[in-house]
């Protein structure tokens, strides 16, 4: 006779709940999110609290990145071979851990190596998360509202990140930015262990050892060269043999990758020009969003004098225009077709950084800095999710982990260049400037400390407003040709967007073979 415990063994489990699954992995993506642009707006007081210059400030934010970049294809495919679930809960664990260790160091150095670690926990989350909603929601319309709502927690990450870490840095040190991240990764681990179920690929190979130690080393040469170049000059010896080492590198992964019998990115995707168009896009929405929010953190503080709050409630508009546009671009892209969605994002986003290079001291914020924000933020959002959706459509449900994590990759190596690139720019154009403007009117020293650091130059400025006025003119200028630059990259984006990415009526071969079938189904064949 069967008794009263066997029956409920028999009882078959009740499926977790979409929604309550995807409220997991968008929190979890927010909480990443969240880092990125709650640090940012803490640069001006880490630029004085710990006498941190430009070159500094840049290490502190790309360390994140370059790790995140250079590991997420890795942690993808791990996380899809041994589970998403234990995935997930082990990146935000360590996220916290990471965190915490932050909000206690003293010194730029310590700072610098922390977030590299805090970029490794982020790696395991990123991809993991993008993994799952592939899994959860494998129909193209529940899948592309999903990744709507996953658009828009990064919108809401870029939002809540600056009002957070202004508030904060209003009543507190900088070191609440990082103890503000823990709460929300434990809130996030909780979740994941009520809600988010177990799922995986045995079939995954394993990893790819010597391709992801190159993938590592070119990565990190190239984002040292392009942060390093305004020291050493951008044609010295060192930064030409760097960018040769990289390019080295770079083309020996690609090399490994053809060969190895499992590669870690499978570089033949790259031949399908949606799936790389659809890549180009999404790296140069983060370029050029990591690069402006570097320099507008700084231009609102040292420039605009800004409190670290007004600072973040002045970056709100671009925010909520990503959520708006992220949810929006996923529909529009099922019915009017990737191409033109994409290609009006970048379109709108170089336009808004080609205003922004026209600016000047005397802008006002409600009728120039407003509108310029809401345009890229609509760019943004529309490029971002039916971009990342067009990259997950090529590969089947199971390897979701790979597309998720290339999609990633692409994202943070875009941040990771936009940073390094952009502030390089903006310091060497900032610099050479700032001497034209001083060259005789400050001691050597004192010149060359406010060449490297604009916190130190505003410092400098508020006991001489002669002074004042030249490192805000150098500053726009640096801002005014970083920005020329953005805009004609998203511009040339666009063009390719528009010639490559799939259209109204493009379909895979796996949602073909599946709609075949559907038919042959419902006409009783």
């Amino acid at each position: 006779m069967a008794t009263r415990s066997d029956a409920v063994r028999r009882t078959p489990r009740k499926p977790p709940s979409k929604p309550l699954i995807l409220a997991t992995v968008c929190l979890a993506a927010l909480t990443i999110n969240l880092d990125t642009t709650i640090v940012n707006v803490a640069l001006p007081s880490l630029a004085t609290e710990l006498e941190a210059g430009t070159r500094d400030l840049l290490w502190i934010v790309d360390g994140y990145n370059l790790a995140f970049a250079a590991l997420v294809l890795a942690m993808g495919a791990l996380s899809d071979r041994f589970g998403r679930r234990p995935a997930l809960l082990l990146g935000l664990g360590g996220f916290a851990v990471a965190s915490g260790a932050a909000a206690q160091v003293e010194t730029s150095g310590a700072l610098i190596a922390l977030r590299f670690a805090m970029g490794v926990c982020a790696a395991v989350i990123f991809p993991t998360t993008l993994s799952i909603i592939a899994n959860t929601f494998p129909d193209r319309r529940e899948r592309a509202g999903a990744l709507g709502i996953w658009g828009a927690s990064v919108g809401m990450g870029v939002a809540l990140g600056p009002i957070t870490g202004g508030f904060l840095l209003e009543h507190f040190s900088w070191h609440s930015v990082f103890w503000a991240l823990i709460p929300v990764a434990l809130l996030a681990m909780a979740l994941t262990a009520a809600f988010v179920p177990e799922s995986r690929d045995r079939t995954v190979p394993r990893l790819d050892r010597v391709g992801f130690a190159v993938s590592i080393a070119a990565l990190g040469t190239l984002t040292w060269t392009l942060i390093e170049a305004p020291g050493h000059g951008w044609t010295s010896a060192t930064t030409l043999s760097g960018f040769a080492v990289a390019a080295v590198l770079i083309a020996g992964f690609v090399q490994i990758e053809r060969t190895v019998e499992h590669p870690m990115l499978d570089v033949s995707l790259f031949l399908d020009r949606r799936f790389s168009a659809a890549c180009g896009a999404v790296t140069i929405a983060f370029f050029s969003l990591f690069g402006f929010i570097f320099l507008i953190t700084q231009f609102f503080q040292f420039v605009r004098e800004y409190s670290a709050l007004g600072t973040g409630l002045r970056i709100l508009p671009v925010a909520l225009s990503i959520a708006v546009a992220s949810a929006v671009g996923a529909h529009l892209a099922t019915r009017i077709g990737t191409r033109v969605v994409v290609t009006t994002g970048l379109v709108l986003l170089g336009t808004s950084f080609l205003w922004i290079s026209t600016v000047d001291l005397d802008v006002s914020y409600a009728r120039t800095i407003v509108p310029q924000m809401v345009i890229m933020g609509l760019g943004l959002g529309l490029i971002s999710t039916p971009a990342t959706e067009s990259i997950l459509r090529v590969l089947p449900p199971a390897r979701a982990g790979v597309g998720s994590a290339v999609n990633d990759a692409t994202r943070e190596l875009g941040g990771t260049l936009g940073v390094a690139v952009v502030g390089s720019l903006f310091s060497s154009v900032y610099a050479e400037r700032l001497t034209d403007l001083l060259g005789g009117a400050l001691p050597g020293e004192v010149l060359d400390q406010a060449r490297d650091s604009v916190g130190y130059a505003a410092g400098v400025g508020e006991q001489v407003p002669a002074i004042s006025s030249a490192v805000d003119l150098a500053f726009l200028d640096g801002l005014s040709t970083a920005s020329t630059m953005i805009g004609l990259l998203c511009l040339a984006g666009a063009l390719a967007a528009a010639i490559a990415l799939p259209g109204r009526h493009y379909r895979t071969d796996n949602e073909s073979v599946a709609e075949s079938a559907e038919k042959l189904v419902k006409t009783g064949a």
